[in-house]
């Protein structure tokens, strides 16, 4: 991913300087520009071509499947399904659209930097919360959440864009979550616990019009 550029020179350089000093500093530095450009990575992913489906927006291990309130930045008491997806180091870290849609409100939310996989990272950490209409007045929401190594959260979505199942829309760097929330009359899938592939997993089938 492009975001990645800058930090894998920034570690390449530092290789150097440590090699510099060292033969053994300067592996080091060599294996974790390595990991740096694992983390980056931007696999090629085949998306479902039925457009009744919603897929995961993030690769990540499933934490929780429940039913909660709709995050505070929103103004709803309303609740809704959540799937909450914790993205460890080693996942690859580029966000999908789960679904066909328009891009209806974006809202960005400084905050703390508590571990991700904790509940009280959804309405404590820094965010992005997104709201994206797929029908006429049915909305979804996309919450990306920076974690406790995460420091920055990259979301390339501008209000009322239209966008496509499977369509990469951003990155959280280095350990992160994705919550998304659906109307009670969408059922997630996974399970809690469930390894989920972003931009292929199904999470959810939509009934057709």
């Amino acid at each position: 991913h492009r975001a990645g550029y800058p930090f894998i020179f920034i570690f390449f350089v530092i290789s150097l300087f440590l090699g510099a000093l060292s033969d053994f500093l300067g592996w080091i530095g060599l294996v974790l520009t390595g990991w740096c450009v694992f983390f980056f990575r931007d696999p090629v992913r085949v998306v479902p071509t039925d457009k009744n489906l919603m897929i995961s927006p993030a690769d990540g291990k499933v934490l929780k499947n429940s039913l909660e309130s709709l995050p505070d930045e929103f103004k709803s008491k309303a609740k809704m399904n959540k799937l909450s997806i914790f993205m460890n180091v080693f996942n690859v870290h580029v966000n999908r659209i789960p679904f066909s849609g328009k891009v209806s409100e974006l809202k960005y939310i400084p905050g703390a930097f508590f571990n991700a996989s904790l509940d009280k990272s959804s309405k404590e950490n820094e965010r992005m919360c997104i709201k994206l209409e797929i029908a006429k007045n049915k909305y979804i929401y996309i919450v990306q959440i920076a974690g406790l190594v995460a420091r920055r959260i990259k979301c390339d979505l501008e209000t009322n864009q239209k966008v496509d199942l499977g369509e990469k829309f951003g990155i959280i760097r280095f350990g992160s979550r994705v919550d998304i929330y659906v109307p009670n009359d969408i059922k997630f899938i996974p399970i809690e616990g469930q390894t989920l592939i972003g931009g292929e997993s199904v999470i959810a089938r939509i009934k057709s019009n």
